[in-house]
């Protein structure tokens, strides 16, 4: 199979621009038939090498190809006069004996082509971008910080608060299944945080034996001074204790008053 051959008036043709530009209906193309023999030469050795097979128009292709003489083969082709100017719809390609098509039928396929190509790449650019292909979407929920419980509190278990109707009264007995409801609440949420500090000291155990050491030895410390602390004196003593105090200043006022009278 050739690109860039063809035929126009039963008279064979090579396509040099397939259009023209600002004129997609017209395009360039040079008779073969008419070429003298080194320019015949030169163009039909530049559209059969792989540089004019690749091109999408010959004339690109011809444009860096230097003749014989040392001159460039498109601008001897267009200064001598063998480039015409003929519609689209006229010219015949004919890239196999089997195979023909107009020229501006294939025009419009390849637009439609590079059109499609390029919307099918920056497709594919988008969706590897934004994770839209072929990926699949991770429901693993996303890593804790730092000493973060691993169970979190659960906002849907929070108990509203009990509001009564505009004619309604809250009885005792409401207010106390509201109360307990939320000391249930309150015992498993610090059930679970207790799990969770039995798991960080682990952890920091295997991590580093010594620190856990020295936490749990400044645990205990805290707990036994937690523990000695004095207990506030019962009402009983305490009222032993003023009415003695009353009873000596009382003695101390009467001892005052005795030593005066006799004087």
């Amino acid at each position: 199979m050739l690109k860039h051959i063809g035929s126009h008036n039963d008279r064979k043709v090579v396509v040099l621009f397939r259009q023209v530009p600002s004129e997609d209906h017209m395009c360039l193309i040079v008779y073969s038939d008419l070429l003298p023999r080194l320019i015949h030469d030169e163009v039909m050795r530049c559209l059969e090498s792989a540089p004019g097979q690749q091109a999408d128009n010959l004339a690109d292709a011809l444009h860096r190809i230097l003749m014989a003489d040392g001159r460039n083969a498109l601008e001897v082709i267009h200064k001598e006069g063998f480039m015409k100017k003929v519609q689209t719809s006229q010219v015949i390609m004919t890239p196999t004996p089997a195979t023909k098509i107009r020229l501006d039928e294939l025009n419009k396929l390849l637009a439609e082509m590079a059109l499609g190509a390029d919307a099918v790449k920056r497709m594919t650019e988008v969706d590897s971008q934004s994770g839209l292909q072929n990926k699949k979407r991770d429901n693993s929920p996303p890593p804790r910080n730092v000493g973060e419980p691993a169970i979190k509190a659960n906002p849907a278990l929070a108990v509203p608060a009990l509001q009564a109707g505009p004619n309604d009264v809250l009885t005792d007995e409401a207010i106390a299944t509201q109360q307990l409801v939320q000391a249930n609440r309150m015992r498993n949420e610090a059930t679970s945080l207790l799990a969770e500090a039995a798991r960080l000291e682990s952890e920091a155990a295997s991590l580093s034996p010594a620190a856990a050491k020295k936490s749990a030895k400044t645990v205990n410390t805290v707990s036994a001074k937690k523990t000695t602390v004095a207990k506030p004196a019962s009402v009983k003593s305490k009222s032993a204790t003023i009415n003695s105090v009353m009873k000596t200043a009382a003695k101390n006022v009467n001892t005052k008053e005795t030593k005066k009278t006799k004087v």
